[in-house]
């Protein structure tokens, strides 16, 4: 092997070395400095500070979760959108009709949701 090749595996393990020190350094800081104690307020709920009241074990209606499933593909959409709009290329009425038909379809998914009663608190 060419003595630069070597020189080049040795910056890699060197790179390597230090990611992982870098990497090991904080988690055996937190182990170490950590406290250890054991108790009632450990088992607690921490609820900004007040003492919790009752079980933390309720049960939550479905619609709040299906509500933000929705929300979150709105959020993805957008974020589809945005770099889609930007790169209108040669073929604009291409890129257009194909937006119009990802709006189209995530619309079609909104009502789909609004007739399922998801929007229904």
């Amino acid at each position: 092997m060419p003595p630069h090749l070597l020189t080049d595996y040795l910056f890699v393990l060197v790179f390597l070395l230090v990611g992982f020190v870098f990497a090991t350094i904080p988690v055996l800081l937190a182990v170490l400095i950590t406290p250890r104690g054991t108790g009632l307020k450990k088992l607690i709920s921490y609820e900004s500070g007040m003492i919790p009241i009752g079980q933390a074990w309720i049960q939550f209606g479905v619609s709040y979760y299906l509500f933000a499933l929705v929300f979150l593909a709105f959020d993805v959409d957008v974020l589809y959108l945005f770099p889609a709009l930007v790169a209108y290329g040669s073929f604009p009425w291409r890129d257009l009709i194909g937006i119009f038909l990802f709006v189209g379809i995530l619309s079609l998914a909104i009502v789909y949701a609004w007739c399922k009663g998801v929007f229904e608190w």
